[in-house]
């Protein structure tokens, strides 16, 4: 079977094969094939930190602490605080290697598409769509009533900035709201330098309000004595459990950092910088989360402190009245810089998906002066203005966190794929055809090589005989050339490494099955409980068995050329990612049966927009795909022909 027989993207076309096909992993030569104007390479590690910490800062923390302290963590939410972001930093350290080995824009759907599928890819793409537009939407909502308290109060904004309620239709509109994604929109159209040199200034102001909040806090709190640590209840008032939901809940407030994987392609030293982007941005992020919640159940018992407004209420306690004033300031400037950081990895995913033909060539385009991708920016902050304008996206909040998780779970499963059997074969154009056909004999006697050296060791094992003294008498096979004997040697290694793969596969699938199975089995609530433990332990054995198997084999030595190298290398693999899917599935199982129904009908329409537009426009669908240890032979022979 030769290379055009074995994989062309036109047999594929209208198969289920078209899901699993794989584009091609960022290397020198594709982006030298790659036409058009490119994005602008301008950011810094300085300019990741603000971006990674600014989208992942929200107004949520001046809110959250006061909710998870009074009803599961109490004075142990710095715990909380800390374990939620070890477990963020899991699925940081797989977003660092695949963005350092893959910067490109896109994000998981990019690298999903080049490590699991197409199928996949869209579906996290669709998702991820989703998801910024609505988050980018909620941060609008909230900015006005928080704005409202330098106007006196709520309901105090001016007349056209102030919501109106229009009777008949319950609809409550928030010009304040649409007015400021559109000016966030414009600020993006200018530039990545530009917008990432106002988000850098607004993040710094919030980090500012943020550090008055420990500094001036951790002073009363010496002054008065702690109060918030004397309570009789102890520092576990809910047990370990009310901890532990406790870090499940702020776990949400990590959720911004792969924002600066997002703009991978605008780095100008992607290998070295976005690892330490997007670490310093989430070793931030920790440290200031848990500086505040020392303060803030310090200063004020956690059953006394006010759920909606914790910091402010917890500095009036002291006397500290005009302290409301700072907090509502750093609350405004943490919802811009998340609007911000919402808005901007959109228009990128859009570019990279239209790229691939998955949507129209509309979004692709890079305006040539700023060089960035200026008719998606409009388009997703025209979308985010209408829909804060028009509704109140509060309740749909949770479909955010959908497309995020499910981000996370498959940038891990990447990563496990890229270490145990990263993709042997690589898409070519169909014009490559005359210079891939030459080989193709070559790949089918190595194919009947393959399979001639299978019955050659089988003769080698089972061909033994016994004496008439008891004594085995071996008949091993007789090479009289020495090449012949490199060759047999060759293709028994082969062999085994087609083995080992198929192991590596199917342990990959046992891990994630075995996941899915015991977290939603655990989450179950409506079946009887021998039916429950039963699935547990299924799950739990499909597991074991899948994560003994990947920690036994050997990884695939194609990693080391998989994409840029050099950059930085995840640690502790298997074990590290596959804890990052179990964690991940588990918050996503227990995000609510009315969540998943509204994602479902999303998810639903991308899957007829894939059938319809998606699968027949990708630039996959006439490839032909060849082993990757013969084309750089293939560029050869092709740059030949050409001159």
């Amino acid at each position: 079977m030769g290379f055009n027989e074995l994989a062309s993207g036109t047999e594929r076309r209208w198969r289920i094969q078209s899901l699993m096909r794989r584009k091609q992993v960022d290397s020198d030569r594709a982006k030298g094939e790659g036409g058009g104007s490119q994005l602008a390479k301008e950011l810094s590690i300085l300019q990741l930190v603000a971006i990674g910490v600014g989208s992942t800062i929200g107004a949520g923390v001046y809110v959250l602490v006061g909710t998870v302290a009074r009803e599961h963590s109490g004075p142990s939410l710095t715990i909380s605080f800390l374990i939620a972001g070890i477990a963020a930093a899991l699925s940081a350290f797989c977003y660092a290697e695949l963005a350092s080995r893959c910067p490109s824009a896109g994000s998981a759907y990019h690298y999903s598409y080049i490590c699991v599928g197409e199928g996949v890819a869209w579906l996290i793409g669709w998702a991820l769509i989703l998801e910024y537009t609505i988050g980018g939407s909620a941060v609008a909502r909230g900015i006005s009533p928080n704005l409202a308290l330098f106007f006196g109060g709520p309901d105090s904004l001016p007349a056209f900035l102030a919501r109106v309620h229009i009777p008949g239709i319950d609809v409550v509109v928030d010009p304040c709201a649409a007015l400021l994604v559109l000016v966030i929109t414009g600020l993006l159209c200018l530039g990545i330098k530009e917008s990432s040199s106002v988000q850098a200034f607004v993040t710094s102001l919030n980090v500012c309000v943020m550090l008055f909040v420990i500094i001036a806090g951790g002073y009363i709190g010496f002054r008065s004595g702690w109060v918030g640590y004397t309570v009789t209840s102890g520092f576990f008032p809910h047990g370990v459990n009310g901890m532990l939901s406790g870090s499940a809940t702020v776990f949400f407030a990590y959720i911004g950092f792969d924002s600066v994987a997002s703009t991978a392609e605008e780095v100008k030293s992607p290998q070295r910088d976005l690892p330490v982007g997007i670490a310093l941005s989430l070793s931030i992020c920790c440290l200031l989360y848990m500086m505040v919640s020392v303060v803030v159940v310090g200063l004020v018992p956690y059953f006394a402190i006010n759920p909606d407004t914790p910091i402010s209420s917890a500095f009036a306690e002291h006397g500290v009245h005009w302290a409301m004033y700072v907090v509502a300031a750093g609350a405004v400037l943490a919802l811009c810089s998340t609007l911000l950081g919402s808005i901007l990895p959109q228009p990128r995913i859009l570019m990279a998906m239209a790229r691939d033909g998955l949507l129209p060539s509309f979004f692709s385009d890079v305006n040539k002066r700023t060089q960035v991708p200026i008719k998606g920016t409009v388009v997703t902050g025209v979308s985010a203005a209408i829909l804060a304008f028009f509704m109140d996206v509060s309740q749909l909040s949770g479909m955010v966190s959908v497309g995020t998780l499910l981000a996370f779970t498959i940038v891990a499963i990447s990563i496990l794929i890229l270490r145990y059997v990263p993709p042997d074969e690589m898409p070519l154009p169909s014009s490559f055809h005359e210079s891939i056909e030459p080989l193709s004999f070559q790949y089918m006697s190595e194919e009947k090589d393959v399979k001639l050296s299978k019955d050659l060791i089988g003769v080698n094992d089972n061909e033994k005989q016994s004496s008439g003294d008891g004594t085995s008498i071996d008949y091993p096979l007789i090479i009289k050339d020495n090449n012949q004997c490199n060759t047999f040697l060759l293709l028994h290694d082969k062999m085994n490494e087609l083995k080992r793969r198929k192991f590596a596969s199917w342990s990959i699938a046992f891990v994630c099955t075995g996941v899915f199975i015991l977290t939603l089995s655990a989450s179950t609530t409506c079946l009887p409980q021998y039916l429950v433990y039963a699935a547990c332990i299924f799950g739990a054995l499909l597991f074991l068995v899948g994560l003994f198997v990947l920690s036994w084999i050997e990884q695939d030595d194609g990693r080391h050329s998989f994409g840029h190298s050099g950059g930085f290398i995840c640690p502790l693999v298997p074990f590290l990612p596959v804890c990052c899917i179990l964690i991940n599935s588990y918050l996503l199982v227990n995000l609510g049966a009315d969540t998943w129904l509204r994602v479902s009908v999303w998810l639903l329409i991308g899957v007829f927009v894939y059938l319809f537009y998606g699968r027949s426009n990708s630039t996959l669908t006439n490839v032909i795909y060849v082993p990757v240890a013969h084309a750089h032979e293939i560029y050869r022979k092709s740059s030949d022909n050409v001159a």
